[in-house]
């Protein structure tokens, strides 16, 4: 099977009406999709996207289009006898890589380029991602990897050792995931857009629904975020865990002062709390952080591997919040989880724009039955939006992501959003 076209769309969702997704940094996000579908030989297709909040979108697309002369020629064969190889030839043609190397839009497209293609694997295999993944032996998952900058922290030797200690109970959790699911968390009700009685009737709601982990955004006025944190433990109480998202507004002493003022609030974590390269800005607040008794949570914007594996090399964070786009891929995802793993830090996934509660997931089932072993101390964050315009939408049950059983990543979106929400000539934009 031979890819033959690589076609990218620009998708956009006007979520800045209502203000979903509002936070300290992004105030009036528009959701957005640089939407991929790889064309095959034969009536298989893959699907793949990444995710931004609007402007921008169409650099991504065309970034996409850039990578088509790595793309087109490709076999489902050739990716699913070496995935480790094929993503670093994707990930190294030199002249892109000058724009990277391993960031920003030339990254965000790599990402998009390489979830089509383990949707189109998974897809001929008749498996979801997940658990496809979950079925390789040690020796397949390593080989989807790119060790190149990490074996300072993790070597090839290592990962399979990790592997196959977590062999013994593996279908063991295989069941006990597709029985009960995967704990998650929701950010639903903390938009800092959102008015107090909306907060708190959002509260109200997620208690109901049995969430016990609730995410709420800081970062804009102190005394604002108290008085909203005070209106969020009265509905919640104090026994669910209560975490914050400052996306990166602060410097890192004005990080660890605003903290502890919202110590009382007894926060889990307080995530992406100053600029997401600092790695050493991230040690300094995860120190002050412990008396506390608050966990440092980062990896939105954790550009790549070598990131990670620094973060954690620091001690940087307590969360691992890997973003299924944000990296290379699942690939790279697949990387620090290993790492996350080797450190013995939870993996967290950041989750909630345009499918990445779709995609996500995967991530997280992968880590619990062939990584970790574990999902105690792990959420996997659920926003709810957007998942209508998905043909295999996440579900979700009791505060749990139930397992996809579809074949694929999740990722494939109806063609009447596609005509609906296209930039600019969809209906909704005209």
């Amino acid at each position: 099977m031979r890819i033959t076209r690589l076609e990218v769309r620009d998708i956009r969702f006007p979520t800045s009406k209502a203000l979903d997704g509002s936070d300290a940094m992004n105030p009036d996000p528009d959701y957005s999709s640089a939407y991929v579908i790889l064309h095959t030989d034969t009536e298989w297709k893959g699907y793949g996207s990444t995710f931004t909040i609007g402007r921008g979108n169409d650099v991504v697309c065309a970034a996409v289009m850039a990578h088509e002369h790595l793309v087109v020629g490709l076999t489902l064969e050739e990716f699913r006898a070496a995935p480790g190889a094929v993503w670093r030839r994707l990930n190294g043609d030199s002249q892109l890589r000058w724009i990277g190397p391993d960031k920003g839009v030339i990254h965000l497209a790599l990402a998009a380029i390489v979830n089509a293609l383990w949707d189109l694997y998974a897809r001929h295999a008749g498996k979801p991602v997940w658990k496809l993944v979950s079925e390789f032996t040690p020796e397949q998952f390593v080989a989807s990897v790119d060790f190149r900058y990490l074996t300072d922290a993790l070597t090839p030797q290592e990962a399979l050792d990790l592997l196959r200690r977590a062999e013994s109970g593996k279908a063991e959790r295989i069941a006990r995931l597709e029985r009960e699911g995967y704990p998650a968390y929701t950010t639903s009700a903390g938009w800092l857009g959102y008015p107090d009685d909306k907060i708190r009737r959002l509260c109200r709601e997620a208690v109901a629904e049995g969430w016990n982990h609730i995410k709420v955004k800081v970062g804009r006025d102190l005394q604002d975020d108290i008085r909203r944190l005070g209106i969020i433990r009265e509905e919640i109480g104090w026994d669910r865990k209560l975490m914050v998202d400052a996306n990166q507004v602060w410097d890192v002493p004005q990080a660890i002062e605003w903290m502890q003022s919202l110590a009382p609030f007894k926060p889990w974590w307080i995530e992406e709390p100053t600029s997401p390269d600092d790695v050493l800005g991230h040690a300094a607040i995860a120190r002050a952080m412990e008396p506390l008794g608050i966990g440092v949570a980062t990896g939105e914007h954790g550009m790549n591997r070598i990131l990670f594996k620094q973060l954690l090399q620091a001690r940087a964070i307590s969360f691992c919040q890997i973003d299924s786009c944000r990296l290379g891929g699942v690939n790279e995802n697949l990387a620090v989880l290993l790492l996350a793993a080797k450190y013995g830090v939870p993996v967290c996934p950041h989750a909630g724009g345009v499918g990445l509660c779709e995609f996500v997931q995967h991530m997280s089932m992968i880590d619990f039955t062939s990584v970790s072993g574990s999902w105690d101390g792990r959420v996997c964050e659920f926003v709810d939006h957007l998942h209508e315009h998905f043909t295999d939408p996440c579900r979700i049950r009791a505060g749990r992501y139930l397992a996809p059983e579809k074949a694929g990543y999740s990722t494939e979106m109806h063609v009447e959003t596609l005509a609906r929400y296209e930039f600019p000539g969809g209906t909704e934009w005209r």
